[in-house]
């Protein structure tokens, strides 16, 4: 089972006086095009207003244009601990037991626009790029698409695909994969049913906690729901490989 998140706009200060090194990051095949996009990004951070525009940040976010900047050489932290946001407040990684954050290394997978696909524990810099993002001479999605790890997957293993559809299209994943989109809705008094976009991140959060906590390398779709609903999260099937999650009332 893989659990594919979404990064976060947002990164932890900190870490450890180990730098960046390509040979710890997960799926060694992405390393050249790992490079290539780090050296756009820092040739780009010379620039500070051009960074300001193309990451689409205000004046008063200039730090981030020198995290960028020195990303090859500030410290690192695994990347479940480096983002902060909705999400990953609510999935609260370091207060994990060590049984849990062993399971988030092998099956947890997040999908960085700097990096690409990376594991749950890769060390990692703090940085500033999104899907989104402008790099002079490099467009993300057609860099990040063809080069999608073959390793996801691969074996007819589970995949859930918790990322946001911004994030599926900078790099989707093969086709035959055994996925399923989470989509996080809400039930209205009435019955009524509708997809949540801000406020879905912590529900996916919650939920990769529990699934996390479970530390079951699960099968099947079926099972996933079963562990969900014994730690009190509704989820249903929905159609065309998507999955639901009906975020917590209150």
């Amino acid at each position: 089972m893989i659990i594919l998140l979404p990064p976060s706009e947002t990164k932890r200060e900190g870490g450890d006086a180990t730098k960046l090194d390509m040979t710890r990051l997960r799926f060694s095949s992405l390393t050249a095009t790992r490079r290539r996009v780090i050296r756009e990004l820092r040739a780009l951070s010379q620039d500070e207003e051009a960074s300001l525009k193309a990451l689409k940040i205000s004046a008063r976010l200039r730090s981030e244009v020198v995290r960028n900047r020195s990303v090859t050489t500030s410290p690192t932290m695994p990347a479940l601990d480096r983002y902060t946001g909705v999400i990953f407040d609510a999935l609260d990684s370091r207060s994990l037991p060590v049984e849990a954050r062993s399971f988030a290394a092998t099956h947890v997978v997040i999908q960085s626009a700097l990096l690409g696909p990376i594991g749950g524990m890769d060390p990692i810099p703090a940085y500033r790029l999104s899907h989104d993002s402008k790099l002079p001479g490099i467009h993300l999605a057609k860099t990040w698409a063809p080069v999608v790890p073959t390793e996801i997957g691969a074996d007819g293993e589970l995949v859930l695909d918790f990322r946001s559809e911004g994030y599926v299209a900078l790099s989707p994943l093969a086709p035959g994969v055994n996925s399923w989109f989470l989509r996080v809705v809400t039930e209205s008094d009435d019955g009524t049913v509708r997809a949540l976009n801000h406020f879905n991140k912590k529900a996916k959060g919650l939920l990769t906690r529990a699934l996390l906590l479970n530390a079951r390398d699960l099968e099947s779709i079926e099972e996933v729901i079963a562990v969900a609903d014994e730690a009190g999260y509704r989820m249903e099937l929905g159609d065309q490989k998507e999955v639901r999650l009906y975020a917590p009332k209150g």
